[in-house]
């Protein structure tokens, strides 16, 4: 019933029975009107521009720095081999073989999956509500390197004009432009402040951006994507060619190159290389379903997959040498500056002449002062500091501390510091800019795909509202306690969900649709099935390692006791680790459920549905 119509026109052998189901037909009309890239490029430029973004450039140096340095890079690229790759050939494949987005996809996969496609959908709405504040933030700055002297590089003076702001003077000036100026950060949480109109219209600048970048769906995004997906580089290869030219850099390159193997014995080096592989290459938010939904039917999809994932991890390696030369200096400054202080603490404390003691015989002068004049140099240890360059380079920051603290310190010191901190931000910029626009498209297809949403709204309308909604609640992480929300959203938001979603999805890809019929849609695409090698490790491998990541991450949830935050304490000049009060905490668990929650929600609603007595047989 409601697939057989039989028709027969006068005299004449009985015509072959034609099989039509109306919902059938309509959906296979709506997939071959549906907009497609205009080339083949313009689909790897987007995956190139979404996956390569923020997280390359400031986390991956983070994790080489804490994991051993160029040792981290073997359990990476093991992981790419068997997580990364395998997962996101999977999902271009099922969007490509769909042609719709992530909630239509995993429906027609089955009707029970409908939930996981909206999960998808819920956890890309977190990320658009504060990944953009980001973008928000690299516009002030970049809107502020075009002064004389950057606003970073010296501390504000006191209300009477006789020395620097104490609070800046504690800290450093890089770190009060961040937190007091850029976010005017509070001392809590609880303490909302009131909006910073500032970063509100930077905000708001950001969204505009993004919104005139999609206006038109892929027809606007094809060709946004060629800028957005190559300039970083350029950006990149000229700060690597400065960065390689700066004082202290090897110091930094050799600290990166060189391995510490014993980290490989550490189970959290190998958790955090697959964690990194995960989401650098943006699985689970249902935008590689959406780009790979406008593709056409025989693209090859296996060979992009490879490329983009290469190119994305070639990224992260090659930011991580950049990053590293910058370090270098930075460290190596500090260190000079260090045994500066300490050499003319000891020339005025022992009347010593100013040619005595310089950088390279500083150890020795300490050693023979401390034997010399024992009672006058034990009054002066308190004073004297400890100088270590192992230590600076030791120190680990990710992030924004990484991104808007670091950096900005060692621009502020190069020769023509605007030139540079023009570049960088500008690249900062269109990074999270490619990402955004992989984000929004994560939202707009699968609602572009509901037959009201194309009857009664324009492509540049529904766009348009999504942007518009997304503005309105990111507006709340512009408060002056926006960035410890922002915080938790990046925390907790998408990270225990994306788990979860990749985890189904692959269960149902292999083990509910169908390893077989699988392949048997891949041959019907691209000419040829997949390999053994594509199989075993759908089926076996990268399920096990995403339910070994779920286990690791509800067990460090557990046991890590009551969550907390970085909070700004202006009397010490630096964030101290504070507690998230009862309702933060209360809220965290409200993002840690609210995206998933929906894929057994969905699924029970449509076993409901279908128990309820059929009305009307359709004919």
């Amino acid at each position: 019933p409601g697939e057989e119509y039989v028709s027969r026109r006068g005299p004449g052998p009985r015509p072959p029975l034609i099989l039509c189901d109306p919902q059938k037909e309509s959906l296979r009309m709506e997939k071959e009107s549906r907009p497609s890239w205009e080339q083949p490029a313009q689909f790897v430029l987007a995956c190139v521009s979404y996956a390569v973004g923020l997280g390359n450039v400031w986390r991956f140096p983070y994790l080489c720095q804490m994991h051993g340095g160029g040792g981290f890079l073997i359990p990476y690229l093991i992981m790419l081999v068997l997580e990364g790759v395998p997962l996101f050939y999977m999902e271009l494949a099922v969007g490509q073989k769909m042609r719709l987005g992530s909630i239509g996809a995993w429906s027609a996969i089955s009707p029970y999956l409908g939930g996981v496609g909206i999960a998808s959908v819920v956890a890309s709405i977190y990320l658009c509500l504060y990944y953009n504040v980001i973008n928000a933030w690299s516009f002030w700055y970049l809107f502020h390197s075009f002064q004389e002297v950057l606003p970073w590089a010296e501390c504000p003076l006191n209300s009477n004009h006789t020395g620097y702001l104490d609070e800046c003077r504690k800290a450093t000036a890089t770190q009060y432009f961040f937190y007091r100026e850029t976010l005017n950060i509070t001392s809590a949480i609880s303490d909302g402040g009131g909006v910073h109109v500032g970063q509100a219209l930077c905000l708001l600048l950001a969204w505009m951006v993004v919104y005139l970048c999609i206006i038109r769906g892929i027809a606007s995004t094809g060709k946004v994507v060629y800028f957005t997906a190559t300039f970083p580089y350029l950006v990149l290869f000229v700060y690597l060619i400065r960065g390689l030219t700066l004082h202290g850099a090897l110091n930094g390159l050799k600290y990166m190159f060189t391995p510490k193997l014993e980290q490989l014995a550490n189970p959290t080096t190998w958790i955090n290389a697959a964690t990194q592989i995960f989401y650098s290459l943006g699985l689970g938010f249902g935008s590689l379903i959406a780009f790979a939904s406008y593709n056409h039917h025989n693209n090859n999809f296996e060979r992009q997959a490879i490329a983009v994932s290469l190119i994305n991890s070639s990224t992260s390696i090659f930011a991580c040498i950049v990053t590293f030369s910058i370090y270098g200096f930075k460290a190596t400054l500090n260190y000079e500056s260090c045994l500066e202080r300490v050499k003319l603490l000891l020339l005025n404390t022992f009347s010593l002449a100013e040619d005595t003691i310089n950088v390279d015989n500083i150890t020795y002068w300490i050693t023979e002062l401390n034997k010399t004049h024992p009672n006058q140099f034990a009054d002066l240890l308190p004073k004297l500091e400890s100088c270590d360059l192992e230590a600076e380079l030791d120190t680990a920051v990710e992030g924004t501390g990484l991104a808007f603290i670091v950096y900005t310190e060692a621009i502020k010191n190069m020769p023509l510091p605007q030139l540079w901190s023009v570049l960088y931000f500008f690249m900062l910029l269109l990074l999270g800019l490619g990402s955004m626009l992989g984000n929004v498209t994560a939202v707009t297809t699968p609602l572009r795909d509901l037959r009201f949403v194309t009857h009664y709204l324009s492509n540049e309308t529904t766009n348009g509202l999504v942007c518009l909604f997304c503005l309105v609640l990111g507006l709340g992480f512009t408060t002056r306690s926006g960035n410890y929300w922002l915080t938790m959203f990046n925390d907790y938001g998408a990270t225990f969900a994306l788990l979860l979603i990749v985890l189904i999805e692959i269960i149902s890809v292999c083990y509910i649709y169908g390893l077989e019929q699988f392949a048997k849609d891949i041959e019907d695409m691209i000419g040829h099935r997949p390999n053994w090698y594509w199989k075993i490790v759908w089926a076996i491998v990268s399920p096990l390692i995403i339910i070994m990541l779920f286990i690791f991450y509800i067990i460090n949830y557990i046991m890590g006791g009551t969550p907390t935050y970085q909070a700004w304490d202006k009397d010490l000049g630096q964030s101290v680790t504070t507690p998230y009060p009862p309702y933060a905490q209360a809220f965290i668990i409200l993002l840690l459920v609210s995206s998933i929650i929906c894929i057994p929600l969905s699924a029970l609603y449509t076993y409901c549905n279908r128990q309820r007595p059929e009305s009307t047989i359709s004919v």
